[in-house]
């Protein structure tokens, strides 16, 4: 049987909401959420666009 796998942009995307701003430690509780509700894939954002998503890469597991 074929899977579905699931692809969260919450993290990236939803910060393009306006007034919508996530700080290092909501980004890394989402994204421990996220992977307890059993997302396969998590787009965390892009590091080199702001400095809190470069802090938060390090701290994100593969």
């Amino acid at each position: 049987m074929d899977r579905i796998m699931i692809f969260d942009t919450t993290l990236r995307d939803g910060e393009q909401s306006p007034g919508a701003v996530l700080n290092v430690d909501e980004k890394i509780e989402i994204s421990h959420l996220l992977e307890q509700m059993g997302v396969d894939i998590i787009e965390a954002g892009f590091p080199i666009s702001s400095p809190g998503d470069f802090r938060a890469k390090g701290e994100f597991r593969p």
